[in-house]
């Protein structure tokens, strides 16, 4: 049974967190989300398997979460292999069969952005956005951000 349903006289007490903008910058971050979905298709890669991500960052503005997708299609495969020399599963130029039951608990590092658009409303937002991942170094986790939750 999932916990999460709830009954049409449940008592409710969870508020939510507020947005977080983060200024622009490299962050440690741990994964704490993974969902397997699919992308519809577009103008330049078709309908294919994705992994939603979900990284959450601790700073001095508060907790922020980003979510982003990463398409299994072979011309971004790149992207992925950022993704997973992060987190340590993976060194460069090494092959790796990705093992996404050891994605959620990961900690790595990356550079944010932030990024506009506008919503369906017409409404210009902004919101964090991941520019870059650094290839995984444990010593940096250890020395040098007292900030993170791990």
């Amino acid at each position: 049974m999932d916990n999460n349903v709830m009954d049409w006289n449940d008592s409710i007490e969870v508020d939510g967190q507020d947005f977080v903008l983060l200024p622009e910058g490299d962050y440690n971050f741990l994964v704490t989300g993974f969902e397997r979905g699919r992308f519809p298709g577009g103008p330049k890669i078709p309908a294919c398997n994705k992994a939603t991500i979900t990284l959450q960052i601790t700073s001095k503005e508060g907790i922020s979460n980003i979510k982003f997708d990463l398409l299994l299609y072979r011309t971004v495969e790149w992207k992925i292999s950022s993704f997973f020399r992060c987190i340590g599963q993976k060194k460069h130029g090494e092959k790796l069969t990705m093992d996404w039951n050891k994605v959620i608990g990961s900690i790595g590092r990356a550079k944010v952005k932030q990024r506009t658009y506008t919503n369906q409303s017409g409404e210009e937002k902004v919101v964090n956005d991941i520019d870059k991942f650094y290839d995984y170094d444990q010593n940096f986790f250890i020395d040098n951000d007292p900030s993170l939750p791990f």
